[in-house]
């Protein structure tokens, strides 16, 4: 094969590759920017606002740090999110039972009454445990759908790092595929490989 017919097919293709890539850059960009910006409206619109302790004397420094730094704040972004769901509902379930023990303990509590509903003393019961039910259901829940709102914003964190790394690899491609221009011109008809 003729030396300037293989830089010919190379230079092209790495042509080729680095528009690709650039096209690549743009569109995970857009992810990452689509990412950022419907995690912050969805969490802005909760009104959340992260306090300036988690309530957990025995939380590492990183942690009262965070909570000290954006106490006050309204919960716009997926890592205030995690750190409220992890370290702020979870710290405060963590001291509450499971949600089946929950509902375990409230069907107990139903069936009791249902035994003797005029029962003052039951009735309280029945209160208490469905409280509990309803409590931990709601923290869970929170919870659960604020690390998924951390999670669709670390898939978006992720695109952008992606995008930069996909843009400098087309760019660097688009400088080669001009490199090999340069070198083609100057090969020698006759050279093979």
């Amino acid at each position: 094969m003729k030396r300037k017919t293989f830089d010919k097919i190379v230079t092209f293709v790495g042509a080729g590759l680095g528009l690709f890539l650039i096209i690549a850059a743009g569109l995970l960009n857009w992810g990452a920017t689509f990412a950022d910006g419907a995690v912050e409206t969805q969490l802005q619109a909760q009104e959340i606002q992260i306090p300036k302790s988690n309530g957990d004397a025995k939380a590492d420094d990183a942690t009262k740090a965070f909570f000290a730094a954006n106490g006050g704040e309204i919960m716009t972004t997926g890592k205030q999110a995690q750190m409220y769901a992890d370290h702020y509902i979870g710290f405060h379930l963590s001291h509450m039972p499971t949600y089946a023990a929950a509902t375990t303990a409230g069907r107990s509590a139903d069936a009791a009454l249902a035994g003797d509903p005029t029962n003052k003393d039951l009735q309280v019961a029945d209160a208490k445990a469905n409280a509990m039910i309803e409590t931990v259901f709601k923290g869970q829940s929170l919870r659960g759908m604020l690390l998924n709102a951390y999670a669709f914003w670390q898939l978006g964190q992720i695109a952008l790092i992606s995008a930069g790394v996909a843009l400098f690899a087309g760019l660097l491609m688009l400088l080669l595929a001009i490199a090999g221009l340069i070198h083609f011109r100057r090969t020698p008809e006759e050279a093979t490989i």
